[in-house]
């Protein structure tokens, strides 16, 4: 789809402009599509497995391991990449405190045993299509320790949500993120509307552009499946149409980002 093809709304319109800055610099947009809380089949699931095939554009799963009873995945599926989420999606923060699958209380021991034991759960599934990345739920870890140890349980990815601080989250480990959330969770909990969405990719791609955010980090797009509402699933398919072809914008496979290959 062309730039100068007719947009809707200011937002469009804004998202497109900063493509084309980046384009005149010679420039690649790079965006990356990342979809939480996977788990048993259901068919939002089959729905948006079928959007990334349609779409021609690879999509990380984050699959909870502790809900992949029933699954299968198609190894053939090049589209698809399997990251971890967690292992259990259980808060175990204390009372008051922000939600986490992995507070500063746990002993380091037992959540390294646990992720051991997800992992594992997910590679039976997988297909080989499983990348060694831990996406946390709520896209936090409340345990610095556990942080530094990852790389050695075999972890070459870390990803959590916002600009990243460095390339690296602790020693060997790799870490992207995602910058836009499709979902308005403190509101309707709904599709966020165009305006923000869009928004927020573009003030993404701009501190990249000038230097405010680390310019090699691609453009990560959130989804969570399993909330979409129909405005939600017509926003991506019409993200997904207005970007794939589009000169100097490249949509990049989670394998690449975080240079490693599936278990």
């Amino acid at each position: 789809m062309d730039i100068g093809v007719a947009v809707v709304s200011k937002a469009w319109q804004g998202f497109f402009q900063e493509i084309t800055q980046w384009r005149d610099l010679g420039r690649t947009v790079d965006f990356w599509w990342r979809d939480d809380d996977a788990g048993r089949p259901a068919p939002a699931l089959a729905r948006l497995v079928a959007l990334a095939n349609v779409a021609n554009t690879p999509l990380a799963l984050a699959v909870i391991p502790a809900d992949v009873d029933g699954m299968k995945f198609d190894p053939a599926n090049t589209m698809i990449t399997l990251l971890q989420h967690g292992v259990d999606h259980r808060n175990r923060g204390a009372t008051g405190d922000k939600k986490t699958e992995f507070p500063a209380s746990e002993l380091l021991s037992d959540a390294l045993a646990r992720l051991a034991n997800g992992r594992t759960r997910l590679q039976q599934v997988g297909g080989g299509r499983m990348l060694p990345v831990l996406v946390p739920p709520w896209n936090r870890i409340s345990a610095p320790r556990l942080v530094s140890q990852l790389a050695d349980a075999g972890y070459c990815g870390l990803s959590t949500f916002g600009p990243r601080r460095a390339l690296y989250a602790a020693p060997g480990l790799v870490m992207v993120n995602t910058h836009v959330d499709v979902i308005d969770w403190r509101g309707s909990r709904g599709f966020v509307g165009e305006d923000l969405a869009l928004g927020q990719a573009t003030r993404h791609l701009r501190a990249r552009r000038w230097g405010l955010a680390d310019a090699d980090e691609s453009t990560g797009w959130l989804t969570h499946h399993a909330v979409h509402d129909e405005a939600a699933w017509t926003f991506m398919a019409l993200l997904l149409e207005a970007t794939r072809d589009l000169d100097g914008v490249y949509w990049r496979a989670a394998g690449d980002l975080f240079g490693c290959q599936p278990v």
